[in-house]
């Protein structure tokens, strides 16, 4: 069986005009096909020792397995965290034409 080229890279952001930037820079860049952003999310986490609330944004990105490194320096320069969340999925499977769409998208 043939692995999926895509993923799914999830990562935070303080704002929704850092989250837009972020998305802009990651599609220039032609390392993403499609940018989600989910604003109003509530994250609950550890820093620093200390337990955190805080409202972000999600963004979903639509990418590609071996454009993950690339992406994540992407990311990180236009990101205020000093240690922002980059999480990538691998996509299991995916419609045809949607793939076709998301691989074109990328070159």
């Amino acid at each position: 069986m043939k692995r999926n080229p895509f993923c799914v890279v999830l990562v935070t952001a303080s704002s929704r005009k850092e989250a837009r930037a972020i998305a802009r820079a990651v599609l220039k860049a032609k390392l993403a096909a499609c940018v989600n952003i989910v604003p109003g999310v509530e994250s609950h986490y550890w820093w620093q020792g200390k337990l955190e609330t805080g409202r972000e944004c999600v963004l979903v990105i639509k990418s590609a397995r071996r454009q993950f490194r690339r992406l994540s320096a992407v990311v990180k320069k236009a990101h205020s965290y000093s240690t922002p969340e980059i999480i990538a999925f691998p996509v299991v499977e995916s419609e045809r034409a949607y793939a076709r769409w998301w691989r074109d998208s990328m070159t």
